[in-house]
């Protein structure tokens, strides 16, 4: 199989790159720095200003369904446009506020505009776009945004420091303005996943009957949900869990920072695999990894060894796992579906994203780190158990239809 990448895909990745930077970048990712600096001038404890990012979680989830039949209705670039938009007067709401109204008014803007605009559009519009190399464009996309907080981190600090929090989120307003909404409207390419009669569109990879997608997309749900549930809840406590596990503040910081790496590394592989890549084995792989780095944990007295080999199980389990959780839809479901399945997916995931820091935070803080591994042990055998009766399902439909 060829490894070039058609001059569409590229123009597709070259956009969807730098809208989902900014995207990211000025709104989920923006708290890690500015969070302290405008509570003060707010007059808002810092918990309750870091609390945008949970109304932004929850109202993207709420969100989610409707954005799905948008997708389906009017396709992505009309949708990701609307998030532009959204995104700006979100912003500009933020640039705006005193207290506490005029900031929750801004996240639940900031959050609408998450639902029309953040991951699942935009690989639906990859899906538009990039026909049968789908797995692989979007696997060389989340490349890119999960560099987001990297880059706009960096460029967040300098713009507070010259010009203040106020002026920076009006240079993000006007980023998505200026920037995303014209990129949205007019530099993506034309869609070709949808022919004139519908076909290509209609294609399922999975012979699967009504009732046999319904399954499927529960057990995708199920699966995915509790994955990120733990993924989601691990991120903010990791330097905690292994500072209670044996390791100095300084290893630990390392331990957290290399993970970060290597998760992004894992991302490498759907993007070799291309075409030839399976969502389902890689979502098995990816929960497998992240079983084993828990019960290493449990089961191993701590030590430098451990803790090292720790992250990089889960380091790359949850990496793979990050790719399978977009990928799935596409293994399961017709490109005309994919948006409207991945939208549908996104209101568990995102509710457990919103619930998930504060439930390992409470659990870490009250029973300690071995009481957390075991609940992401227990949590993640369970995402096993229906990634393999998913993958058991998909066999049994496979089987069936295949030629005498």
């Amino acid at each position: 199989m060829s490894r070039s990448i058609p001059l569409r895909s590229v123009q597709t990745i070259a956009v969807l790159a730098v809208t989902q930077l900014i995207g990211w970048g000025s709104t989920f990712d923006m708290l890690g720095v500015m969070g302290r600096v405008i509570a003060p001038d707010l007059g808002l404890p810092n918990e309750v200003v870091f609390g945008g990012l949970s109304i932004m979680m929850v109202v993207s989830a709420l969100v989610g369904p409707a954005t799905g039949r948008l997708l389906a209705r009017h396709g992505a670039a009309r949708v990701l446009a609307a998030a532009s938009i959204t995104f700006t007067i979100g912003l500009l709401l933020l640039s705006a506020a005193h207290g506490l109204v005029l900031y929750g008014l801004a996240w639940i803007a900031i959050g609408a505009g998450g639902a029309f605009g953040l991951s699942a559009p935009a690989y639906t519009a990859v899906v538009e776009r990039a026909g049968p190399d789908s797995k692989r464009v979007i696997a060389i996309l989340m490349l890119f945004t999960g560099l987001s907080s990297a880059i706009f981190w960096p460029i967040l600090s300098q713009l507070n420091a010259s010009v203040g929090w106020r002026m920076t989120f009006l240079i993000c307003a006007a980023l998505q303005f200026f920037v995303c909404l014209p990129l949205h409207i007019f530099a993506l390419p034309k869609p070709i996943a949808f022919t004139a009669d519908g076909s290509a569109a209609q294609e399922t990879p999975v012979p699967l009957s009504p009732a046999g997608q319904r399954k499927a997309f529960l057990l995708i749900a199920a699966a995915t949900t509790i994955s990120t549930f733990v993924t989601f809840g691990v991120s903010p406590s990791l330097l905690e869990i292994l500072r209670q596990s044996g390791a100095s503040p300084a290893l630990a910081l390392q331990l957290g920072s290399a993970r970060g790496v290597i998760g992004i590394s894992a991302r490498f592989l759907d993007m070799l695999l291309g075409r030839r890549g399976n969502p389902i084995l890689s979502a098995a792989m990816g929960v497998s990894l992240m079983v084993s780095s828990f019960v290493m944990m449990l089961l191993i007295p701590p030590s430098t060894p451990l803790l090292v080999t720790f992250i990089l199980l889960y380091g790359f389990g949850s990496g793979v796992m990050t790719v399978a959780r977009t990928l799935l839809p596409l293994a399961l479901f017709s490109p005309r579906e994919f948006g409207l399945q991945s939208a549908r997916l996104s209101l568990p995931q995102n509710l457990a994203n919103a619930i998930a820091p504060v439930v390992f935070t409470a659990i870490l803080d009250r029973a300690g780190a071995g009481t957390a591994i075991a609940t992401c042990a227990a949590l993640a055998v369970i995402s096993l158990g229906f990634v393999l009766t998913l993958a058991a399902q998909v066999k049994a439909a496979t089987r069936v239809y295949e030629p005498a």
